[in-house]
């Protein structure tokens, strides 16, 4: 039972930073029907960023890691207005054609810059530190990476239910042609909501740099984030965290209790089911567009 139980623990945790990616995948999507694979790679540049920073600059951590939530931003912004705008009406096939560019393109650029070596970010909490809760050993890095993404979560919510630019971006999502006539601009409301999701994945990035430092550290956790995205819904922010949860924790027992070696397997098996069985996710809403 306390093995059953550490596993669920393990599962809550890396869950956690699934949800933040496919929190960064569904608020892209919802806006502009855009499905980014490129979300792990622009967390991977912020992250190689900071790392820069903190080792051949000798820049505090406490200056960094804000720092890199702001570039990450930045980065969101420069995507959107100079690839994703100036496609010429793309199709669903051709945006996906486009993410996966730049994907490539991102990592080509950390693995030319810094090299394929594995790398060590410095981190004020180590990834071995841990405490026992009740038996259940919980490393501090898990704890923390919970509690982040328990605020990120929040905050989102929040924002995109009261504030004026969470509104602007869900009348964009269900019908652009009527929210520019009510005066919003729809293309900088694009461009903001680069720019949150970037941030978002740019927070998962940096909790998880500390275990895994590498070019292609943030291709599996994209991934995962992605299988939870449709679990839940493409177009719902509870429905992908609902999904990242469920994914964490069904691979981390699958690994335990079948086979470690086909444990990422579980997030692939969970998109082909999903896409068979019920295409619009668990908890997705449909809004009809109104031409």
């Amino acid at each position: 039972m306390l093995d059953f139980l550490q596993m669920i623990a393990s599962g809550i945790a890396v869950g956690s930073s699934y949800a933040l990616m496919g929190l960064a995948m569904v608020i892209i999507y919802k806006t502009s029907e855009v499905v980014n694979f490129a979300q792990g790679e622009m967390a991977l540049i912020s992250i190689f960023m900071t790392y820069m920073v903190l080792e051949f600059y000798g820049f505090p951590f406490y200056i960094a890691f804000p720092g890199a939530l702001v570039f990450s931003v930045l980065l969101g912004f420069v995507l959107e207005f100079a690839v994703l705008r100036r496609a010429k009406e793309p199709n669903v096939l051709g945006m996906i054609i486009i993410t996966i560019g730049l994907e490539m393109i991102l990592m080509g650029i950390v693995s030319w810059k810094f090299g394929a070596d594995p790398k060590t970010m410095p981190f004020p909490i180590g990834p071995y530190e841990s405490v026992t809760l009740g038996g259940i050993f919980i490393s501090s890095l898990e704890a923390l990476t919970f509690f982040v993404a328990l605020i990120v979560m929040i905050i989102l919510f929040l924002f995109l239910r009261y504030s004026k630019l969470g509104i602007a971006m869900k009348a964009t999502q269900q019908n652009p042609t009527a929210a520019r006539l009510m005066g919003i601009r729809t293309n900088r409301i694009l461009m903001f909501t680069w720019g949150i999701s970037s941030l978002v994945g740019c927070v998962a990035g940096l909790l998880i740099a500390p275990t895994t430092m590498q070019p292609y550290m943030m291709w599996d956790p994209m991934l995962k984030g992605f299988a939870a995205a449709v679990l839940g819904g493409m177009t719902s922010l509870p429905g992908a965290v609902f999904g990242a949860y469920a994914v964490g924790i069904i691979e981390n027992l699958f690994g335990g209790y079948v086979s470690i070696e086909f444990k990422s397997v579980v997030a692939f098996a969970i998109i082909v089911l999903v896409l068979c069985f019920r295409p619009s996710g668990l908890f997705a809403r449909h809004y009809v567009k109104k031409v």
